[in-house]
């Protein structure tokens, strides 16, 4: 009797897992947020679960990058789904972690990414790029429209709402943990360090000059209703408060990259970053062999090629962008799922 108790409750464990670890298909729509004011539409993309598996058709058509399979415009699977927005890097856009969404989607999550105002591949405006606060009042924009019912193709669940970012999107991810923005210590930092990427950057893009900007930069700008943060080798850590980075009290995961080909500083960024956050809710991931653009999608064969004639110096973001990278997403896959699962 009590070995068939034992079967029994093995059965039962095992039904169950299998329940929390159902798979989908993942489908894809299209995201517009209109501003009521005109200034900041935001447009994007939302990956999300289905059972459905035709018609599949490509994510998008590239040159450069690989693809996956989507059903666009699916009927959503049943039940409620935690959601994920995503922030892309700078220049950057809505596709550029396309390979975590579809994932994700598979896995019973719902992805949001929108095309950030004057940081993105197709928005490069020098006001809007300026207004670096925004970027964060972007994602909790794009939370505020998620929660609107019948604003998403599926439903999402209101308690478990996480984040990733990459580069800059990871800066705007400490900034909507509780990361505030320090003028006086970022002006310091590039006094001292002038030749270090983001000095060089802030100061192009006239980031917190006039008194008007450095109080909107400096304002809090988190939003408690996410739950958790993947943080994939940010910058901009030098601008944080110190003190700040210590007070986020929710779990972050940061993802730092030594093989260093963006002009990105492991030592002040990632690293730094998670010396100040507080131990008991931070982990941190550096493989060896992981580059700031294996964030960025897979690249075709022939990528590096397209690119090196078509954009020369653009070819670098490929090096490495084959079969190494595609172990690296899935490393990446498991961690964040994983992390978010527990948190």
């Amino acid at each position: 009797m009590r070995h068939l108790f034992f079967f029994l409750a093995t059965v039962l464990i095992t039904f169950a897992t299998s329940l929390s670890a159902q798979s989908y298909q993942a489908a894809l729509a299209d995201l517009e947020i209109p501003d009521p004011m005109g200034n900041r539409n935001l447009k994007g993309l939302i990956w999300y679960p289905t059972e459905a598996t035709e018609p599949a058709s490509p994510d998008f058509e590239s040159e450069v990058w690989v693809s996956t399979n989507v059903v666009r415009n699916a009927k959503p699977a049943g039940g409620t789904f935690p959601l994920v927005v995503l922030s892309h890097g700078m220049f950057g856009n809505s596709l550029n972690q396309a390979w975590l969404a579809g994932a994700m989607a598979k896995q019973g999550y719902v992805i949001a990414a929108i095309d950030h105002p004057g940081t993105s591949t197709w928005s490069r405006d020098p006001d809007q790029r300026r207004e670096l606060w925004q970027r964060p009042k972007d994602i909790s924009r794009l939370i505020d429209f998620a929660l609107t019912g019948g604003s998403l193709p599926a439903e999402v669940n209101p308690d478990r709402i996480f984040m990733a970012g990459h580069s800059l999107g990871g800066f705007t991810a400490a900034a909507l943990a509780g990361a505030r923005f320090d003028p006086a210590r970022i002006d310091r930092f590039c006094r001292e360090t002038p030749g270090e990427l983001v000095c060089g950057i802030f100061s192009d893009w006239q980031i917190a000059r006039t008194p008007e900007d450095r109080s909107k930069m400096q304002a809090d700008l988190s939003d408690p209703r996410i739950r958790a943060f993947a943080v994939f080798d940010l910058g901009g850590t030098q601008s944080f408060s110190p003190d700040s980075l210590h007070k986020i009290s929710r779990p972050m995961l940061i993802f730092g990259a030594p093989i260093m080909n963006s002009g990105l500083t492991l030592d002040i960024e990632s690293r730094a970053l998670v010396q100040a956050l507080p131990a008991t809710n931070t982990a941190y991931v550096e493989p060896d062999t992981l580059s700031h653009f294996d964030f960025l999608g897979q690249c075709k064969p022939g990528g590096f090629e397209f690119l090196a004639k078509e954009a020369p110096g653009d070819e670098i973001i490929c090096t490495n962008g084959g079969a190494q990278r595609a172990a690296q997403h899935r490393m990446i896959i498991d961690k964040v799922i994983n992390f978010f699962a527990k948190s």
